[in-house]
């Protein structure tokens, strides 16, 4: 037995260790890709490691299958499995994340009775990481010994890898009185200061981001210092980000993962969040690649807060969808969203598409407009935490998805993503200035997501949210599609009397085709909405602009999309210098 049982523990380990050393690999090619200009090749490398952990559990899974014939659970020989487990676990670098690795093999193992902390780690034992001395995962800089210049210099070079900076000293100047205009807390002698930077290059899509902290008497002031490639051989600076909400917004829920080669995750996601305390650890985990940890860390959270608070599960705020029936927990700000079992007859699609189309999100850039989900299965919930409307309403729309285990309400396949207030509900109580904003970022969201090479599809108000930042994300996946499966064209002009008073189109429309000008119609049906619309996106009306994006997408055109507002550039500065 004991054999046996460490043998199936070894062979989990093994399959988690390969897992990391892939990702690792895969991690640490950005910073030539970056240095490179591979921006294509970036996508592919996310898209793909965003892949490499199922394929490690189901390798496992089969090799536990076919190797040790495995169908039934043997509590005694599972128990010896996990006890045996937490001992390798003692002295590794990724513990929390080894833990989630078990979890995910076990439960592809077994049913949904045994998912309790006897033989998953519902509960992780990897808090004994915090006993350990932390490990290094910064440098120390002091400034007095060298003076601020050059020490910011040191800082930047031991960056940079074999790409030059095109005009550094230029560079650190601006960062300087960036710096004093927007860092108060930084205005003091060199010798009161200390700079505190991370080992590593954050990289994603275009960028690459050196973050850290400012220690001195007045406290701690984070930073993001953002680099970027001019695509001529030389590197420069591009902004700095010195508040924890401007910060948080570069981590934001709708962004591509990063790449940051850091062995130790846990130190990292301390360190983050040190600097954004507003960020979650499962946020964090997110963030650096490791989203599958995030959704386990965001599940801990969950019950967590289940346990420390008495609302009740409700139906959520808007439209009801055609698609997807969405409820939420008004103490925590997460929506729930179930595929219902039957749509409305305009929808001419399975569960099978919403889910490729939710996929199809994951692995693609989402470049700051789509709302990143967490894919959940056999989830249960206290079955009297649900109001009754919204248990009538589960019952109606997908009871292939229900059943009960006691007190217990289980829901066999869910998404969970961050709330935010429709966008149609916003524009309804907003003033006329937050009407422009909300409207500039609606056509914003759109612009980015073609020249993303992703349709949205439905572009109707309602499908649109706003976050507490104020950004505009997209959130609704059912209808969206590559650029390239769109036909872009113009609607033809209504000359009969009968072709004016026709309650159908009496033109010829192919399954996808779009015309840009019925945007003006059917999303923007509300005259002030259009006029603000207009005062910054009118090109989303003519067909020209959107068969030019798709050009540039079928080109390998990739257009820049900072994270981060156009003023915190320094492009601004140096104009307003010169």
């Amino acid at each position: 037995m004991n054999n046996l049982a460490f043998s199936i523990t070894k062979t989990i380990i093994d399959g988690f260790d390969r897992h990391i050393h892939l990702f690792i690999e895969i991690t640490q090619s950005a910073q030539q890709r970056f240095q490179q200009c591979q921006w294509s090749d970036i996508q592919k490398a996310a898209k793909a490691r965003t892949t490499f952990y199922e394929q490690r559990v189901k390798e496992t899974f089969n090799i536990i299958k076919k190797d040790f014939l495995i169908d039934l659970l043997d509590d005694e020989l599972w128990l010896q499995v996990k006890r045996n487990y937490v001992e390798l676990l003692a002295e590794h670098n990724q513990p929390e994340l080894a833990e989630t690795f078990y979890n995910s093999v076990f439960c592809r193992l077994f049913e949904r009775k045994y998912y309790h902390n006897d033989y998953i780690f519902v509960e992780s034992t990897a808090q004994r990481l915090d006993e350990r001395a932390t490990p290094v995962i910064y440098t120390s800089y002091q400034p007095a010994k060298k003076g601020l210049e050059a020490t910011i210099c040191d800082i930047m070079n031991a960056h940079k890898s074999t790409v030059p900076f095109v005009d550094l000293n230029a560079d650190v100047e601006v960062l300087i009185r960036a710096f004093r205009r927007k860092a108060l807390k930084t205005r003091f002698k060199l010798e009161e200061l200390q700079f505190d930077i991370l080992d590593f290059t954050f990289y994603r899509n275009k960028g690459a981001y050196l973050i850290g902290r400012v220690l001195s008497p007045a406290g701690e002031t984070p930073f993001i210092v953002c680099v970027l490639n001019d695509e001529k051989g030389g590197l420069y600076i591009d902004a700095l980000l010195s508040k924890s909400e401007d910060m948080a917004v570069v981590f934001g829920f709708a962004r591509a993962y990063f790449f940051v080669d850091c062995q130790h995750p846990y130190a990292l996601v301390n360190f983050l969040q040190s600097l954004m305390p507003h960020k979650t650890k499962a946020d964090l985990y997110s963030a650096i690649g490791f989203h599958k940890q995030g959704k386990t860390q965001f599940y801990r959270d969950f019950l967590n807060h289940l346990d420390n608070s008495n609302d009740k599960f409700e139906l959520a705020a808007g439209i009801k969808g055609m698609v997807m029936s969405v409820f939420t927990l008004p103490s925590y700000p997460y929506v729930f969203k179930i595929i219902k079992d039957k749509f409305s007859p305009s929808k001419n699609m399975t569960r099978s598409d919403v889910k490729s189309k939710y996929h199809l999100v994951k692995l693609h850039d989402r470049v700051g407009r789509m709302a990143d989900t967490m894919e959940y299965s056999e989830v249960a919930f206290p079955k009297d935490r649900f109001n009754d409307e919204l248990l009538a309403e589960l019952h109606q729309v997908a009871p292939s998805l229900i059943r009960y285990e006691g007190d217990l309400l289980i829901i066999k396949h869910l998404y969970i993503e961050r709330r935010m207030v429709p966008l149609n509900l916003y524009l309804a109580k907003a003033s006329d200035e937050e009407i422009e904003q909300a409207l500039f970022g609606y056509g914003k969201a759109i612009k980015q997501l073609i020249s993303a090479n992703i349709f949205p599809g439905d572009m109707l108000l309602k499908n649109f949210g706003v976050t507490r930042h104020g950004r505009v994300i997209f959130y609704d996946y059912d209808e969206i599609t590559y650029m390239n499966e769109v036909n872009f064209r113009v609607k033809p002009v209504a000359i009969t009397e009968e072709q004016i008073y026709a309650a159908e189109p009496w033109y010829s429309v192919a399954p996808g085709d779009m015309f840009p000008e019925e945007l003006a119609t059917f999303a923007l049906a509300n005259p002030k909405y259009l006029k603000a619309f207009k005062q910054h996106h009118e090109d989303l009306l003519a067909v020209n602009y959107w068969q030019q994006c798709q050009q540039n997408v079928a080109d390998g055109i990739y257009e820049d999309v900072y994270p981060y507002p156009d003023k915190f550039r320094f492009c601004e500065m140096r104009e307003t210098n010169q």
